[in-house]
């Protein structure tokens, strides 16, 4: 059950890598394997092969190709058809996903007014860059594309920054979606050189903020969610749902985080107890 709870939050993550302003870090975190996912990846980087977590990297890794490949043509059609109902979904999810970062500081760190103040800044910057987009790039060539991955990718693993929405910012959205879906090996594979080069720079250097300077860092990660909400206002010239169904749908976004939380929560809890009982 393990395995296919695995699968599941893979597909989870690389369904929220297609569309823009989700995170797949931040459903990482939702879905409870962001950081055992992050050791192994710095594991791997690092040779040490023996302690890497191969079947969570496994399923969840085949959960994250299933679902780009399978979503992307679906994904794409149900945001650009769905303005608002998509984007107030994906709002709840991840307003009620800034708990995560700010749960997994400790409560002496949470008195901290320094780590408020990063917070803060962190979601002002995001809440900036958001507001630029660019126009789609007719036929960006293949280091443009190798390049943008590298740094589109970084968002798999910081959440609160959109891998999708890093794309759109530079033209490369559509372009690079389009690709998935007509199966185009040739940007794909370029597009998985540049992400695997990104993965080896940016996993070392989260690892060490989060071994070293782990309040400021979750501190900064919960901005970014919070700043990253503008890319899901719901409302707005492209408003094309009533009021309330926009509000039904961001306390139903809001209630499918809730309960990955709760749950993960009570799973923790009860692994803590057996630990206990066992010593």
């Amino acid at each position: 059950m393990q395995h296919i709870f695995n699968l599941i939050r893979g597909a989870l993550i690389g369904s929220a890598e297609l569309v823009p302003g989700i995170s797949g870090g931040t459903v990482a975190l939702i879905v409870g394997i962001y950081e055992r996912a992050l050791a192994s990846a710095d594991k791997i980087i690092k040779g040490k092969f023996k302690e890497v977590d191969w079947l969570l990297i496994l399923f969840v890794g085949v959960g994250m190709v299933a679902a780009v490949f399978g979503m992307s043509s679906v994904l794409s059609a149900f945001v650009d058809n769905n303005f608002s109902i998509s984007h107030a979904l994906f709002m709840g999810m991840v307003a009620v996903s800034i708990i995560v970062p700010l749960s997994m500081m400790s409560a002496e760190e949470r008195r901290k007014p320094i780590y408020w103040l990063y917070g803060l800044i962190s979601a002002v910057v995001i809440f900036v860059v958001t507001g630029f987009t660019a126009d789609a790039v007719e036929d960006p060539s293949l280091i443009v594309i190798f390049f943008a991955a590298a740094v589109a990718v970084c968002a798999l693993i910081m959440p609160g920054v959109s891998g999708s929405l890093i794309l759109l910012m530079l033209g490369l959205y559509q372009p690079v979606i389009a690709a998935v879906s007509e199966r185009n090996l040739t940007i794909i594979v370029v597009f998985i050189a540049g992400a695997i080069c990104g993965l080896i720079v940016f996993v070392r250097v989260l690892n060490w903020l989060l071994d070293n300077r782990r309040g400021g860092t979750l501190a900064v990660m919960s901005g970014f969610m919070l700043g990253s909400l503008r890319a899901l206002w719901p409302w707005g010239e492209k408003q094309d749902a009533g009021s309330l169904a926009i509000i039904v749908m961001f306390i139903l976004g809001a209630a499918i985080v809730g309960g990955f939380i709760y749950a993960d929560t009570r799973i923790a809890k009860k692994k803590t107890a057996e630990m206990q009982a066992a010593h």
